[in-house]
């Protein structure tokens, strides 16, 4: 694989690690945008017109519950890419995705994706390999769901947004927990004040300040940490 180009390129961590022939492609078609929060990235079983390579904030994509109570099946933010089901050779998805933290990024047309990952294979097997991290994320939520109490989950899904933001704030409602977390809002209070009971969180209104990392690590009991240290091996 050819080296990389500089790092500092672009504050996604997947556009910088791309080698210098395959960002050459991309970047004429890339563009600035702003991502505030509920923007919509993409809309279940709809045609994928954008991709979005977010630099700062995060998105969830979210299952619908066919009627039932909708639920997070994972995030993505400046580790990776939106779209997975255009690389993957499909137009849409099930699932939707949206920003729940504000930030930006770099938008790219899906069908200008597809005609520049025809075009390079190494570029289409860099963004294939972010798809198999995001896998093994979605794998590691759905085990979290069936085995974990509600308090590691909630401390795998602090740790996964921190990893995503700058500094130790991170924005939510009682609302988007319970989707993220699949339960009702009473449940996530209780989550919420047994994790600032222990000195680990602030809770304060309109989001949540982590205290102690660490002790975030210790609590969620194994739940985070597989999914991070695959993209690591991947992409260093």
């Amino acid at each position: 694989m050819p080296p990389p180009s500089p790092s500092n390129r672009s504050a996604n961590k997947l556009l910088s690690r791309l080698a210098t022939a395959e960002f050459d492609l991309l970047e004429p078609h890339l563009k600035a945008v702003e991502l505030p929060v509920r923007k919509l990235l993409e809309n279940r079983d709809t045609p994928i017109e954008h991709v979005y390579f977010i630099e700062h904030g995060f998105a969830s994509v979210v299952a619908d519950g066919a009627g039932k109570r909708s639920i997070e099946v994972g995030v993505i933010g400046r580790e990776g890419m939106t779209g997975l089901a255009v690389l993957m050779g499909a137009s849409q998805s099930p699932h939707e995705t949206y920003m729940q933290a504000s930030g930006d990024g770099q938008s790219l047309p899906a069908s200008k994706l597809r005609q520049l990952i025809g075009q390079s294979a190494s570029l289409h097997r860099t963004f294939l390999r972010y798809g198999y991290a995001f896998v093994i994320q979605t794998a590691q939520t759905a085990m979290a769901n069936g085995r974990s109490r509600l308090e590691d989950r909630l401390a795998r899904w602090l740790l996964m947004a921190q990893d995503r933001l700058d500094g130790d704030d991170v924005p939510l409602t009682h609302e988007f927990l319970s989707i993220m977390l699949g339960v009702r809002r009473p449940g996530v209070t209780i989550a919420l004040n047994l994790l600032e009971y222990r000195g680990l969180i602030q809770a304060r209104r309109g989001g949540v300040t982590i205290v102690d990392r660490a002790g975030l690590l210790e609590t969620s009991n194994g739940a985070y940490g597989a999914s991070e240290a695959e993209f690591q091996r991947l992409f260093g």
